[in-house]
C-alpha cells in the first residue's frame, strides 16, 4: 500500500485523525516561531525542519556540532529531552514540575511560554551552573 492510498483510506474512516494533527503541526509551528522570536532569533527558522533544530540548540547555549547527537538511535530520545528542558531553564522555569510539564506537554508548554507576557528569555543555560543563578535570584517573601 503506497502512501497516498493509505492517508485516502485513513481520511474516509477517521478525518478527524488527520485534522487533530494538521491543528498541532500548526500549534507547534506558532508557538515555536513566537518563542524563537522572543529569544531574538529569526522566527522563520520554524518552518525550516534542519535550521529550527540548530537555532534551539543555540539558543540555549550548545554548539551547533550537538546536532549529530540527534542521529544516535535511543540516544536521541534523552537528548531531545535535555535540551526541552534547557529551553524551559533559558526561560527562567527551574521546577521538577516544569521539567515534567515540558516534556510531557510540549507543544502547549512552548506555545505557554512564547505566549506569555510576563515570561522573558533570559539566556543560555549549557555550560553554567544553575546554582549559582538560582542563589542570585531574590528569595520570594
Amino acid at each position: 500500500m503506497n502512501m497516498v492510498t493509505f492517508f485516502e483510506k485513513v481520511w474516509q474512516d477517521n478525518p478527524h485523525y488527520i485534522m487533530l494533527g494538521g491543528l498541532m503541526l500548526v500549534i507547534g509551528i506558532v508557538g515555536k516561531a513566537r518563542l524563537f522570536a522572543k529569544a531574538d532569533q529569526p522566527w522563520q527558522a520554524a518552518l525550516v525542519p534542519v535550521w529550527d533544530v540548530i537555532v534551539a540548540l543555540r539558543m540555549v547555549g550548545r554548539p551547533v556540532s550537538h546536532i549529530a547527537y540527534f542521529l544516535v538511535p535511543v540516544f536521541n530520545i534523552y537528548f531531545s529531552f535535555k535540551v526541552l528542558i534547557e529551553i524551559a531553564q533559558s526561560f527562567g522555569k527551574r521546577t521538577s514540575l516544569d521539567y515534567a510539564m515540558v516534556c510531557l506537554f510540549n507543544v502547549f508548554y512552548v506555545l505557554n511560554l512564547a505566549l506569555a507576557y510576563n515570561e522573558e528569555y533570559v539566556g543560555p543555560v549549557y555550560g553554567h551552573d544553575l546554582k549559582d543563578a538560582q542563589a542570585a535570584e531574590p528569595a520570594l517573601v
